[in-house]
């Protein structure tokens, strides 16, 4: 299993698929052709699908600049390997091709390379199964944050830092931010009148699940406006985990070397999906991203809350089963209508799922590999209408209005 390095990326968004994987393949393909007059790109599939409102196009324009780039928009073209397919090809000044290559942005702001398989990092956790990482915590008698330090280098903590004071910047710098979101469909940003309702909230409950929603809402729209970000895992969902994370801390009081813990051993259950199913929503659906955001979160509550390593598993468990079958349907190609809402249902259904599993850890019958699997073999089932391409379900229904 990869490092967490390869799961948490800082970044703009607002979609790691769309955005931060084509920008990673165009800045590849500029090193490999850089002589060349003019580039052409094929996007593929999702990517052609609902590439306009994801800031495909603009990315690419971006990362091969000064150079001219011709791009040409084949969603009907759907590559067996991954259906997020790029082709560059570089080009003379007589129109001959003379470099080309095809990549897959394959989710969590990652690239394959056709023809250098899946994995292009190496691993750095001996383990690929979340039962795994249990039996080694039981065996060693350590917690599961200790595994962490166990196999990754001495920087993992203060890239883990990053990685947390650029989720509190995004929560923060998204309460503060008023105005209408880009893109045609005049979305108001709402984390910062959601925020001030939870101050007026006088019952208690009410108010600590407005201050969730609205800190899941302040990184979403930062996302959606193209701010820096976390994946966690991806653009699309990189407000679940923030939003819980920021709830402990700034609510609950929870030390700050207490949520990295909470944050690796997310990373740890993102990882374990990343491996074993998918993380991209143009693969396996919405239940891929914003259902995997959902287990991390569920994972940092329950780790933090110091639960035992069958509840912590449950907690995880019960998170994604039930996401499963969740479509991704983006209104218009743009990350913002259901995906900003669906951050902040996710960041609450995280500690619902956690509070459930510290009743029910240790009799339920399912675990966290389990469901893990179920859900990779449920988004190769579901219509490809419904693995953000904005031709079906919400993206459907809202363009007949």
């Amino acid at each position: 299993m990869q490092s967490l390095r390869q799961l948490y990326k800082v970044g703009r968004g607002p979609s790691s698929s769309h955005t931060m994987g084509p920008e990673r393949a165009a800045l590849d393909f500029y090193d490999r052709y850089p002589d060349a007059h003019y580039y052409r790109v094929h996007l593929y599939g999702s990517l052609a699908a609902t590439g306009v409102g994801h800031l495909t196009d603009w990315i690419i324009h971006e990362s091969l600049q000064p150079k001219l780039v011709e791009i040409i928009w084949q969603a009907d073209v759907v590559k067996e390997f991954h259906t997020n397919a790029m082709e560059f090809f570089a080009c003379d000044r007589n129109n001959e091709i003379f470099g080309q290559q095809l990549y897959y942005s394959v989710g969590g702001g990652d690239i394959v390379v056709e023809g250098q398989g899946r994995q292009a990092t190496p691993d750095v956790y001996p383990f690929k199964h979340f039962k795994d990482m249990l039996t080694w915590s039981r065996t060693e008698q350590r917690q599961l944050w200790e595994l962490v330090s166990e196999y990754e280098d001495e920087q993992i903590w203060s890239f883990l830092q990053e990685v947390w004071d650029v989720m509190k910047a995004a929560v923060e710098t998204g309460l503060a931010a008023s105005g209408v979101l880009p893109g045609k469909l005049g979305v108001q940003r709402k984390a910062k009148l959601m925020y001030e309702q939870a101050l007026a909230e006088r019952n208690p409950k009410m108010r600590e699940n407005k201050k969730i929603a609205a800190y899941a809402y302040a990184v979403s729209e930062q996302n959606a406006d193209g701010g820096t970000i976390v994946t966690a895992p991806t653009c699309g969902a990189c407000g679940v985990l923030p939003a819980v994370l920021y709830y402990l801390a700034v609510d609950c009081g929870y030390r700050n070397d207490e949520i990295l813990q909470a944050l690796a051993v997310a990373g740890l259950a993102g990882n374990v999906i990343k491996q074993n199913a998918s993380i991209s929503g143009a693969e396996a659906g919405c239940q891929a991203e914003v259902g995997s955001a959902c287990s991390m979160a569920a994972v940092a509550y329950a780790q933090i809350s110091h639960f035992p390593l069958k509840q912590i598993d449950t907690a995880a468990e019960i998170a994604m089963e039930h996401h499963l079958g969740l479509t991704c349907d983006p209104v218009a190609g743009f990350v913002q209508i259901p995906c900003i809402e669906r951050n902040a249902v996710a960041a609450l259904r995280a500690i619902d799922a956690a509070m459930l599993a510290s009743v029910v850890g240790d009799s339920n019958h399912l675990c966290f590999d389990q469901v893990v699997y179920t859900m990779l073999e449920t988004g190769k089932d579901l219509h490809e209408g419904y693995r953000e391409t904005s031709m079906l379900g919400l993206a459907k229904y809202y363009n007949q209005k």
